[in-house]
């Protein structure tokens, strides 16, 4: 896979209006998610009131979540508790957004007498789309790049800056990873170290968000399919789980 468009700069937006494609598709996946739980909210017997409260605070706790999850699994990044707060300079974590969104809605919900499960059989085909569509970002900028490979759907640098962790120069960039490992990714080759000694090589990378994207899309295919027709309550939600679940394990 080309990284063309990982490469393109956004000078004049970045100093004007400080956002990265990354989080104009996530915000477009939400809002994406959020306007496909509305439609799907009213035939399943909740209240357009409920709905849009539920959107509210699925947006606020997702945020807080999201932030507070890579904070704890980052905290050695941070030079000071102030950093943390700082959410517009990048990192946030997905399972941490999903997180917050949940707690967040957890009285709400109770609020308008309705059921968990409802809910959140309601959400999991929105969720799978506004994640499929908020990868679209992640690809852009060339976040989450994998280990070294050589198949078929490897993706090559071509020059420009990747996400961090990576710090990229003239001879490209580098990311110093978990397990004292250190990937090199150049144009034409990647490299991944322990230490002093090279343990994977590679024309390219695994890029792990558009297997995501591939996987939440398939997965909002099957939800769609599935909740056309009543079924017990938690099984779509137990459904996105170990589907969701398995897949971000692999």
């Amino acid at each position: 896979m080309s990284p063309s468009l990982a490469s393109v700069g956004w000078p004049v937006v970045d100093r004007v209006f400080g956002f990265s494609p990354h989080g104009v598709f996530i915000a477009i996946g939400f809002a994406t998610g959020a306007w496909l739980f509305g439609r799907l909210a009213g035939r399943r017997g909740i209240s357009v009131d409920a709905a849009n409260s539920i959107v509210f605070w699925s947006l606020i706790g997702a945020i807080v979540g999201a932030r507070v999850a890579y904070v704890i699994a980052h905290v050695s990044d941070f030079a000071s508790p102030i950093e943390w707060l700082e959410v517009w300079k990048g990192g946030i974590s997905l399972l941490g957004g999903i997180a917050g969104a949940t707690i967040a809605n957890a009285v709400n919900i109770r609020r308008f007498g309705l059921r968990f499960f409802k809910v959140a059989d309601t959400l999991t085909a929105p969720l799978a789309l506004g994640i499929a569509i908020g990868r679209i970002g992640d690809l852009i900028i060339g976040d989450h790049l994998g280990k070294p490979t050589s198949w078929i759907l490897a993706w090559t640098y071509h020059g420009g800056k990747l996400a961090p962790p990576f710090t990229c120069g003239a001879n490209g960039c580098q990311a110093a990873l978990q397990g004292n490992h250190l990937e090199i990714i150049k144009r034409g080759s990647t490299e991944l170290r322990a230490g002093l000694e090279t343990i994977a090589t590679g024309v390219g990378v695994h890029q792990t968000a558009m297997y995501d994207m591939a996987i939440a899309s398939a997965l909002f295919a099957f939800l769609w399919w599935f909740t056309r027709e009543p079924r017990r309550e938690g099984t779509a939600t137990l459904a996105f789980a170990v589907w969701y679940g398995c897949a971000r394990l692999l």
